[in-house]
């Protein structure tokens, strides 16, 4: 029997971009966090309660029924739970996505300070 308040799984936090794909619209957001049976994300747009939505981020492609919708987040119930696996994998995206943007935003800058562009044909 669960507690009142208390999650039906641990949660890992993060921050991801992400998509919500609905019936009338694909929505840009941030995957705040992810458990085995649901996740938060961060979004512009409201989406309604009860609305379902497939949840993409990296190997995520899940289904999902939005369960609250308040102040641009929404928390999202899956309909079947992750496995381990996929919730251990998202990790080690987070992990590795940070590590990736880092080292793209430092060659940009490299580029932009040694005048090295993908035009040659100019």
């Amino acid at each position: 029997m669960l507690q009142a308040g208390r999650r039906a799984a641990p949660r890992l936090r993060l921050s991801l971009p992400a998509q919500l794909i609905a019936v009338e619209k694909a929505h840009t957001c941030i995957l705040l966090n992810l458990s085995r049976t649901g996740a938060q994300v961060a979004i512009l747009d409201a989406m309604r309660l009860g609305e379902g939505a497939i949840l993409r981020c990296g190997i995520i492609n899940h289904f999902a029924i939005v369960t609250r919708s308040e102040f641009g987040l929404n928390a999202l119930e899956f309909d079947e739970p992750l496995t381990d696996a996929v919730v251990l994998e998202t990790r080690r995206y987070h992990e590795n996505f940070e590590e990736r943007e880092r080292r793209a935003l430092l060659e940009t800058a490299r580029k932009w300070a040694t005048g090295d562009t993908d035009d040659r044909n100019v």
